[in-house]
């Protein structure tokens, strides 16, 4: 009896927190797309770069005294400081080109495209790390593509160049992931995001300030006015608290629970473009959303399968 007993409670232990896991990815989902919200709703005044320099920046505000609480000061520095600069570096343009294509493009429209970032993880995996990529996994690469140029296509039409925007972020941050995945194996997840934050908003900081000197207009820097200020700290804290809840959610529960459930982002997207900004995608853009769902969750399963 006390054996069946210990395994029960230990199946509990287990279920609560897959359950927990679950519930912290499913709150992040519909959070994220609250701080790409506030990037649009300030884009015409402040340019994607900035923002994102501000995010950044409060992240690493916010996470320097829990980093400190939980590792000591020397969580602060990097065991690996080249790979986690540049992972800053790659992050910080990821969401600059993301938030920048938010300027003309629908929210909902932006993230659909940016989740082709799984299949672009894939080719990159099988150029950079020689993983084996069958002609299952291929075909779903390829079907996924597809579906982004169906919503690509009328999107470019509509806003031009600002369109392949979202496809920029999904290849830094595949790079990125690349990096976060060797670096994962020596580094604690929290010394890694503050790293990425501060490096991060030192990139942009200098980037925007170079020129803001040439006068290039999507780089410029502006002061903010009113309401604004709030909205940028709300990024930073969005942002923030958003990674931090999907960081532990993988703690709770396993990748393969998870993974699917990134793709709610484009349903509280979808809600949130229609509530604030009156966008909803087409029947065309459904159409290459649920093409772009279904061959990044075959990927996502392949991969599970594949490592289980």
């Amino acid at each position: 009896m006390p054996l069946a007993w210990s395994k029960l409670v230990a199946f509990r232990k287990a279920e609560n927190a897959r359950n927990t896991g679950l519930a912290m990815m499913i709150a992040a989902m519909f959070l994220a797309p609250c701080m790409d919200m506030i990037a649009k709703v300030v884009s015409g005044h402040i340019s994607g770069a900035q923002v994102s320099m501000f995010r950044f920046g409060l992240q690493a505000l916010f996470l320097g005294p829990v980093v400190i609480h939980v590792l000591g000061t020397k969580g602060l520095w990097s065991r690996n400081p080249p790979i986690g600069i540049v992972r800053g570096i790659l992050v910080a343009l990821a969401v600059t080109c993301f938030f920048t294509s938010l300027k003309w493009m629908p929210l909902a429209d932006a993230i659909a495209i940016f989740f082709v970032e799984p299949l672009i993880l894939t080719i990159l995996s099988a150029i950079f790390l020689h993983e084996k990529v069958g002609l299952r996994r291929a075909g779903a690469v390829i079907s996924g593509l597809i579906g982004a140029m169906i919503i690509i296509r009328p999107s470019f039409q509509l806003f031009g160049p600002a369109s392949l925007l979202p496809l920029a972020t999904a290849l830094f941050f595949s790079i990125y992931l690349i990096l976060t995945s060797k670096l994962a194996k020596d580094e604690h997840p929290l010394t890694m995001q503050f790293t990425a934050g501060w490096s991060a908003f030192v990139f942009l900081a200098l980037l925007l300030g170079t020129a803001s000197m040439g006068s290039v207009p999507l780089l410029t820097l502006v002061w903010p006015v009113g309401v604004e200020w709030g909205l940028l700290f709300m990024v930073g804290v969005i942002g923030t608290v958003a990674h931090l809840l999907i960081v532990f959610a993988f703690k709770h529960a396993p990748a393969s629970l998870l993974a699917p459930f990134h793709y709610l982002e484009i349903v509280a997207a979808s809600l949130l473009g229609l509530v604030v900004f009156g966008n909803f995608p087409d029947l065309l853009k459904w159409l290459g959303i649920v093409i772009i769902v279904i061959s990044g969750m075959y990927v996502i399963w392949r991969e599970a399968d594949r490592s289980g």
